[in-house]
């Protein structure tokens, strides 16, 4: 019997696509990638040739109703994901969907829905899972390293000049009506992920000291109350004079600390501190599109499904007093 592949189109081979994401279609075993899209047909057409894309066009229901593709990468900014995504369901196309995954928990409800009535796959890149440094966090935390979890605490501060959130031609990023918010909206979705998948199910989301930028959301605090027992503090600030970038989960025995954006993981036990190193890969997401060929292939299960994800929406809502 003949091993299945998955012939991939991706809408909106941009920023991401460059490295992130777009070579990783091409390395993973039963991947291909066969057809790229968008608007800009001298972009398009040199990112195809760039990378070794038989196929391009600007039109993304051409690319979509191709029958030689049987998966779609949607990663244009989140104000066309639903869009995209519903027309690829009902073309018959699993969805590799970026995030965050919709503008708001009204589309993730549409969404959730056609994925119920449909034959189809959808898997949400909240890549970070698949991280070997965040794998290890999980590891240390089931390992109860440091007993009884009681709290987990992200601080993020970015000051103009930072370079975490990617810089492109538009700052789209600052428009609601394209991001859903702001900054927070571009980041916070991989730290809120990795929150839910740590500790569980959630009792109650509410946000704190709720200072809006209509542009920007600017800065953005909540809490969660987890089944589990363990209370979560999320601050985020993009308007900072200096930069920040943490996560601390404290226990009973100690803490484990780690950054988003760095490789090491701190921990602290009875005053005895260890640290692991970590390289990631060139093409951050290629462990996370690995993992969801072989969801596609049927297998292994979803590394991320969109009912995990709308609880991500969910948070972002209320965080931003949007629910």
């Amino acid at each position: 019997m003949s091993v299945r592949k998955i012939n991939w189109g991706i809408i909106g081979c941009g920023d991401v696509a460059e490295i992130k994401s777009g070579p990783a279609f091409q390395k993973v075993e039963n991947s291909f990638l066969i057809n790229v899209m968008r608007r800009n047909e001298e972009k398009v057409k040199d990112f195809a040739k760039r990378h070794r894309v038989a196929n391009w066009t600007t039109n993304a229901s051409e690319l979509i109703n191709d029958k030689s593709v049987n998966a779609i990468y949607i990663a244009t900014p989140p104000s066309s994901h639903l869009e995209y995504a519903l027309e690829a369901l009902k073309a018959g196309k699993d969805v590799y969907l970026e995030k965050p995954m919709v503008l708001n928990s009204n589309e993730a409800t549409v969404l959730s829905e056609a994925v119920i009535d449909g034959n189809n796959k959808v898997t949400i890149a909240h890549y970070r899972r698949s991280l070997p440094i965040f794998l290890k966090v999980k590891e240390l935390l089931l390992s109860n390293c440091i007993g009884i979890i009681s709290s987990a605490k992200i601080t993020i501060a970015q000051s103009k000049k930072a370079n975490i959130i990617a810089k492109t031609d538009v700052n789209w990023r600052i428009d609601p009506t394209i991001s859903g918010g702001g900054y927070f909206h571009d980041i916070a979705p991989h730290q809120l992920d990795l929150m839910y998948y740590y500790f569980g199910d959630i009792a109650s989301i509410k946000s704190i000291d709720l200072e809006k930028n209509k542009a920007s959301y600017e800065i953005v605090k909540g809490v969660i109350q987890f089944k589990n027992g363990v209370q979560f503090n999320g601050s985020w600030d993009f308007n900072a004079l200096s930069d920040t970038d943490n996560c601390t989960i404290t226990g009973e025995k100690g803490s484990i600390s780690f950054s988003f954006y760095g490789e090491e993981i701190s921990v602290s036990i009875d005053g005895n501190v260890k640290t692991y190193q970590f390289s990631n890969p060139k093409h951050v997401q290629q462990p996370m599109i690995e993992r969801t060929v072989g969801y596609f292939l049927g297998n292994n299960t979803n590394p991320c499904s969109v009912e995990e994800a709308a609880i991500v929406t969910k948070i972002m809502d209320v965080f931003c007093g949007n629910k």
